[in-house]
């Protein structure tokens, strides 16, 4: 194989070319994986070094391999979009990796270099830009992540690490698409509590929504709405997003008190409603206050956000036994729809970018 630096990172391109998809709108999520990946390695006394992009395959990993056995793991997710004007754009990758380090901090791994990750990526994503589709609804998915492999079996942190960035086209996250989701609030199971995990993207927090998930899903809902662990009583998060509801004039949000994910979607759809003068309050929500609004009529809309689905509407909530509530009628609200356009129509070069959030891969 033929090796080259591309600024300060070796590039070992593959000799074996994976026929890329065809058909876009049916690329699904997660299950189609680009010709490279980026890798470089962390260990003591020597910090982060070896980076390098390389053909996608397997890692080789030591059955003690300590992520294995106690979950010293983190990751994150973003996408790049072929504009409709050929550009290629991220949509704030330096948040991501900000949040990464936030992760590594909580999970005593050691901090990456948060500028460098993100020449890094679009160095990646440049190597692959023929990887990334343009219809409708289609983006480049991109999961960096971090996870320890000292080959022992024994509780501390690890003192060698890998870090590495793989890359899949994808299409809509929920195969309703834009339309309403159905939600079930959980009351039996918990996911997170302060002074855990939970602001963290790490593996663990995912592995624990695992049981109520597929509970849900046998009774015919998309995802579940957690509650916060102690008390039972306040609205935490969906599982793949934070959440939204307007009541009345205010757009309310669960405050982050150490327990949910500081989503990127969730402070970008928080700073533009702001900038467009909507009344958007980040605050402990009761469960009962939303159940209440919606028995009054004031609950007219409720969305998810993330990187994966940008914004979710949600049609219908179902809490234990009692009835379902239906909100705006299982429709898509019209804040849901315009948060949709907005956000989508920056990320794909559709609408001009007074914020900065986008940066070209040129």
């Amino acid at each position: 194989m033929n090796t080259m630096l591309l600024n300060g990172i070796s590039f070992t391109p593959t000799e074996s070319p994976k026929q890329k998809p065809t058909g876009e709108t049916k690329l699904g999520f997660g299950s189609i994986f680009t010709d490279h990946m980026f890798i470089m390695n962390y260990d003591e006394g020597e910090g982060w070094h070896n980076a390098r992009i390389v053909p996608y395959g397997p890692f080789q990993l030591d059955p003690s391999a300590m992520c294995l056995h106690y979950g010293q793991e983190v990751f994150e997710g973003l996408k790049a979009y072929r504009g409709v004007d050929g550009v290629i754009r991220l949509f704030r990758p330096d948040e991501n990796m900000k949040r990464l380090n936030l992760s590594n901090d909580r999970l005593c791994i050691p901090a990456v270099d948060e500028a460098f990750c993100v020449e890094a990526i679009k160095e990646l994503v440049r190597i692959e830009k023929d990887w990334i589709p343009s219809s409708p609804d289609t983006s480049l998915y991109i999961r960096p992540f971090i996870f320890a492999v000292d080959p022992h079996v024994g509780v501390h942190p690890a003192k060698h690490l890998i870090y590495a960035v793989i890359l899949s086209p994808v299409g809509a996250y929920y195969p309703e698409g834009l339309n309403p989701v159905k939600i079930f609030v959980e009351n039996e199971y918990v996911r997170a509590v302060k002074g855990g995990m939970g602001f963290t993207k790490t593996a663990g927090n995912y592995a624990a929504s695992l049981k109520a998930q597929e509970e849900a899903e046998k009774i015919g809902y998309t995802q579940v709405l957690w509650l916060d662990g102690v008390e039972r009583k306040y609205i935490e998060e969906v599982g793949t997003m934070n959440v939204f509801f307007v009541l009345g004039d205010e757009v309310v949000t669960p405050a982050l008190q150490g327990s949910i994910l500081g989503g990127i979607t969730r402070k970008s759809v928080i700073e533009l409603l702001k900038a467009q003068g909507y009344k958007v309050t980040e605050r402990p929500l009761l469960l009962q206050e939303v159940l209440d609004a919606a028995a009054n009529g004031l609950l007219t809309e409720a969305f998810g956000s993330g990187t994966a689905a940008v914004i979710s509407p949600i049609g219908e909530l179902k809490n234990g036994t009692a009835d379902s509530i239906v909100i705006n009628n299982g429709r898509i609200g019209a804040l849901s729809q315009r948060l949709y356009d907005q956000l989508t129509g920056i990320q794909w070069g559709k609408l001009p970018d007074s914020f900065g959030w986008t940066v070209r891969v040129d």
